[in-house]
């Protein structure tokens, strides 16, 4: 059973069977992560069949990507996650090793009467706008040129964003930088940044609740949290003029091209890619752990686990949209685990436990 501090939606909760409480010592053989809420719900689903093969508990505090990279740099935790993969000369600088665990997407949604899932179109420049406050009303003639034929509201636009340091919130920014100059030089891209106005949510799950009670808002969430709360999500125009919607196929379409090979310390950003089919907002999710272990049987114990996770939880995540990351990947990951070693200088991880 998973335990957390951060406050969930009480629909999430029970979409999931997790029940909320406060998270304590762990016992020698539980696992202890904080950081990232894009993936949550997949480590979630992992954890608790995971806590049913093999009697070990995965305690993960879904606290954002800023936390989560906080807290492994602390070494308060035995991991960290993050949804912005840190630089080389970062990860060098404290000691860490970094990889890919899942990839998925991040998702626009709204609250407007009459407006079906899938509906409306926007494209990169119409959001940066909005966020920008450059565009107030939903009738705009920039989002009604591209929707003919949809009955748009004289309705102001409620832009609802992360308040946390969060990776999500990377992703985001970083894809609309890549857009649009301007947001790029006024707002920027990172983990945490200053918007002109709209709404401030903590975490997926806070931006969620408040883009479904606020009427004409507009957020930005992982793409789990948009289905199991029912919201409705817009299409997206992509790099080849393509308006498309977000699920695992497109995700997958937008990774198929990633060279993870190439990548230094697998920094790689998978946002805006080319391909008709591609979601222009796809990310992946990072695992952070330091070289240098002091208890190496909980960096085993969490090596363990996400061996497992790689191996025995892809039909799990395709169930949530997410996208599971291809063998290579897998193989190039583990190999890299070697670089962990305890106090005798030896890997602590040297296969799948038996």
């Amino acid at each position: 059973m998973i335990v957390f501090r951060t406050a969930l939606l009480a629909g999430l909760v029970a979409a999931f069977g997790v029940q909320l409480g406060v998270i304590g010592l762990a016992g020698a053989a539980d696992i202890a992560g904080a950081g990232a809420t894009f993936p949550y719900p997949i480590y979630a689903k992992w954890a608790e069949a995971y806590k049913a093969k093999t009697g070990i508990s995965m305690n993960y505090q879904s606290i954002g990507s800023g936390g989560g990279i906080k807290q492994i740099t602390a070494k308060t935790v035995d991991f960290g996650a993050s949804d912005m993969p840190l630089k080389p000369a970062e990860l060098d600088k404290n000691g860490l090793v970094q990889w890919p665990q899942i990839m998925g997407g991040v998702v626009l949604v709204v609250n407007l009467k009459g407006i079906a899932p899938g509906q409306l179109k926007l494209d990169g420049k119409t959001v940066a706008a909005i966020y920008l406050g450059k565009i107030a009303k939903w009738n705009d003639p920039a989002i009604a040129q591209l929707n003919a034929g949809v009955a748009l509201p004289d309705k102001a636009i409620a832009p609802v964003h992360r308040s946390d340091g969060s990776g999500t919130n990377f992703i985001f920014t970083h894809y609309l930088s890549s857009i649009d100059p301007e947001f790029a030089d006024k707002i920027g891209e990172n983990t945490s940044v200053e918007f002109p106005g709209g709404l401030g949510g903590k975490g997926n799950e806070g931006v969620a609740a408040l883009t479904t009670r606020t009427d004409g808002a507009i957020g930005y969430i992982e793409y789990a949290f948009a289905q199991q709360n029912k919201l409705t999500y817009t299409l997206l125009r992509n790099r080849d003029g393509a308006f498309v919607a977000p699920d695992s196929k497109s995700f997958q379409a937008a990774a198929a091209n990633a060279d993870w090979a190439k990548a230094q310390g697998f920094y790689l950003l998978l946002t805006d890619q080319p391909g008709k089919d591609s979601w222009p907002i796809t990310g992946a999710s990072f695992i952070l752990m330091h070289k240098q272990q002091a208890k190496p049987e909980n960096a085993r114990a969490a090596l363990n686990f996400f061996d497992w996770a790689f191996r025995n939880g892809g039909q799990l995540a395709e169930q949530l949209d997410y996208v599971s990351m291809p063998p290579s990947v897998v193989n190039a990951v583990e190999q890299s685990w070697k670089q962990i070693v305890g106090p005798d200088g030896k890997p602590v991880w040297n296969g799948p436990a038996s």
